[in-house]
């Protein structure tokens, strides 16, 4: 998959927040976006995934491989996004919260729990299908909604500052473990950060917002 944005203007209450003539993301590439903040970084994200706050216009467009994308609904782009809060769901087990991510074609309780069992031991989480979320470890909690993102088989991924509550060492394993599997599906992926560490491990282009 190919994430393209075409002819991007973003403007916040008439006032202009940022330009962009075109961006094309190739499968498995990571693009790093940064520059400070209310340089437009996590707003353009935003767009891309549908959930634009009222507050802003936007002008452009989204395509997937040949697919436009721009007026659907969030729900129907197939694009994935993850934020530096991981959203799992308190009041679900770990298996709960990564059932609600599989798409509905994966049909009977055996099926969908086989999906959920095999995606826990490709991240090294065996046996964590009936935990508690309030019990897991910071790096634990963002594989688990990481893996949630993935088991809905997006076509692009969003990378929201994820890695920004995590300390360094725990940080380091959860980008690599991160960057490797949009690598491995050969999803295109946006990476909104502050930190130079995390462009330099996702080795693409960087755009800069002013």
């Amino acid at each position: 998959m190919t994430l393209r944005l075409e002819d991007v203007a973003i403007t916040c209450r008439g006032r202009p927040l940022l330009a962009m003539p075109e961006l094309t993301v190739r499968p498995g590439e990571v693009v790093t976006v940064m520059g400070p903040s209310g340089s437009g970084k996590s707003t353009l994200l935003a767009w891309v995934s549908g959930a634009l706050d009222p507050a802003f216009r936007a002008r452009g467009r989204v395509l997937v491989d040949e697919d436009e994308v721009t007026h659907l609904p969030a729900h129907r782009r197939r694009i994935g996004i993850l934020f530096q809060d991981d959203p799992l769901f308190p009041h679900l087990s770990v298996a709960g919260n990564l059932a609600f991510g599989l798409p509905p074609d994966i049909r009977g309780r055996a099926a969908r729990r086989a999906r959920i069992e095999a995606a826990l031991e490709s991240a090294e989480l065996p046996g964590y299908a009936d935990r508690d979320p309030a019990t897991l470890s910071g790096g634990q909690r963002a594989r688990v909604a990481l893996l949630r993102t993935l088991l809905a088989a997006p076509r692009a991924l969003l990378l929201d500052e994820p890695f920004g509550k995590l300390d360094a060492g725990l940080r380091e394993r959860v980008r690599r473990f991160t960057l490797d599997r949009a690598r491995a599906l050969a999803l295109p992926v946006l990476l909104v950060t502050h930190d130079p560490a995390d462009a330099a491990s996702a080795g693409g282009p960087v755009l800069r917002l002013d």
